[in-house]
């Protein structure tokens, strides 16, 4: 008597009892390459001009505007009023206390110092405003 083989599965419905991972590892190792590279880029330090700006002037904002400007000799404006800076402090003091505190615009002269916007924005943080606007040349 001649026994027959069976080549097919015994029971089909049985669980699966590992998972390949070999594809997860793939894909981790694909992701940790992307993030390699990606990173640096995120982190690059480019020389710019900040004084130009080459797009479209913004809509108009209906918050409270007040324009502080800087010449090229350094004297403070406050909207078109030549101020000291003593001044300056006073009018940003009432600014802050005010009930509709407003955006400040700052315009300064290309040619002037770094160090001149610097302190004037100090000076505006130590008055606790926050909302700020650097203008620029639109060209």
């Amino acid at each position: 008597m001649r026994t027959r083989r069976k080549f097919h599965k015994k029971n089909r419905l049985t669980a699966l009892t590992e998972i390949n991972v070999t594809p997860l590892i793939d894909l981790a190792f694909a992701l940790l390459i992307i993030f390699m590279i990606a990173t640096p880029l995120l982190e690059q330090t480019i020389p710019i001009n900040l004084p130009s700006e080459a797009s479209k002037p913004q809509n108009e904002i209906k918050d409270t505007i007040q324009v502080v400007s800087i010449d090229s000799r350094g004297a403070l404006f406050w909207g078109e009023k030549q101020v000291s800076e003593a001044q300056m402090a006073t009018f940003l003091k009432e600014a802050s206390e005010a009930e509709d505190v407003p955006i400040l615009r700052i315009r300064a002269d290309k040619r002037l110092a770094y160090e001149h916007v610097i302190a004037l924005i100090d000076l505006i943080k130590r008055n606790n405003l926050v909302k700020i606007s650097l203008d620029t040349e639109v060209r």
